[in-house]
């Protein structure tokens, strides 16, 4: 008769490995920071007049980029480094065109009173769009906002966005929102190649 091998008693085995996952979760950071930041702008008065639309139309700029990557600002086509200056120009108003946003007198706490403008920007893509295309647009609206925060932190406190207090970052954020709101893309058409 031979020998029985002894068995090797493997009954603590899950134990031992269910604590090694909750030790893994309890002590694992996930990142909470990711995806693009966007502030969409707020829902219309179910009160407000039709009138009072067609004003409020001048305070958005479209942003469309087609099956072909082709990116409209506006009525106009327009080539994705030209669309930082467009985006700026249209925030700001400089000249105080009747076509772009309106400004709107705020008071900012721990600043004054600051001409804000209300200008919204609309993003909208086709599905054939292509990612890098998509990442451009996105790249050069997020630059456009972040040099009039630079522009206004400047003026107003002698330093670039990045080097102001967290009271002053909140300041300029209140005086040059990022106001970026993004539609659901569109079917427009199948790519061409």
């Amino acid at each position: 008769m031979g020998k029985k091998t002894p068995a090797i008693n493997s009954s603590s085995t899950a134990d031992i490995a269910f604590l090694l996952l909750c030790y893994f979760l309890m002590t694992t950071t996930m990142g909470s920071h990711t995806g693009l930041s966007r502030r969409l702008p707020p829902m219309p008065d179910k009160n407000q007049k039709t009138e009072d639309q067609k004003v409020n139309r001048r305070n958005i700029i479209v942003v469309r980029i087609n099956s072909q990557d082709r990116v409209l600002a506006g009525n106009d086509a327009i080539n994705v480094d030209m669309l930082k200056d467009k985006i700026k120009e249209f925030l700001t108003n400089p000249n105080d065109d009747p076509t772009l946003p309106e400004k709107e007198i705020v008071d900012i706490e721990g600043f004054g009173t600051y001409p804000k403008s209300k200008g919204v920007i609309s993003l909208q893509n086709d599905r054939g769009t292509s990612y890098q295309a998509y990442i451009a647009v996105q790249n050069e609206l997020v630059k456009a906002v972040n040099e009039l925060r630079d522009e206004f932190a400047m003026r107003s406190f002698g330093k670039k966005f990045a080097s102001c207090s967290e009271d002053e970052q909140t300041i300029v954020k209140e005086a040059i929102p990022q106001n970026i709101s993004e539609a659901e893309p569109k079917d427009v058409g199948a790519r061409r190649k």
